[in-house]
């Protein structure tokens, strides 16, 4: 029992205090006014800093892939580079081997050589340009003539005078090539 009229003079003290609360005054409701108004402009900043965070971060990732695919790029290119400057090389060799003696200890040498470097090559994704017998694509070959011929149609490729190169899709030196009238 003493606990029911616990609970019913609560129940009577908040009462009395509703009835005696006094409405709100104008002052009250500027109050309030700018507090909301400041909890809206809160809520905005809070939006638009939210907007720019998810901007930076798609941006910088947008930013890691280009510096990925630049570093790709650049490294293609270096090794196309360094594979330019051996190819000469390998042309000296090729030349050489075309014109060998029969059995010569020293040729059996050069050979072996030329195919190392050839298996380099090939290892790093390197490929000859075929050339000969084909139809002449500028984008493969470079004519370094034009001559007529019996054998062979007009604008195919009669002879490859140096072979060209291509890494991956990408053509390091075109093959110079003869090309049929």
């Amino acid at each position: 029992m003493a606990k029911e009229k616990e609970k019913q003079e609560e129940v009577e003290k908040e009462r009395a205090t509703e009835e005696g609360m006094p409405e709100p005054s104008g002052q009250d409701s500027t109050e309030r006014d700018a507090l909301i108004n400041q909890l809206q402009e809160a809520e905005a900043k809070i939006i638009e800093y939210k907007d720019g965070w998810a901007r930076s971060q798609a941006e910088f990732q947008n930013y890691k892939k280009r510096l990925e695919r630049d570093n790709e790029l650049m490294y293609a290119n270096m090794k196309g580079d360094i594979i330019k400057k051996v190819l000469p090389a390998l042309d000296d060799l090729e030349r050489a081997l075309q014109n060998r003696p029969a059995d010569d200890a020293w040729a059996n040498g050069i050979e072996l050589i030329a195919r190392k470097l050839q298996n380099m090559l090939d290892g790093e994704g390197v490929k000859r340009i075929e050339a000969k017998g084909l139809a002449f694509d500028p984008n493969f070959h470079e004519a370094i003539s034009h001559e007529p011929s019996d054998e062979v149609e007009s604008s195919f490729v009669i002879d490859v005078v140096q072979n060209g190169y291509m890494l991956g899709e990408r053509v390091i030196r075109p093959a110079l090539v003869r090309v049929a009238q």
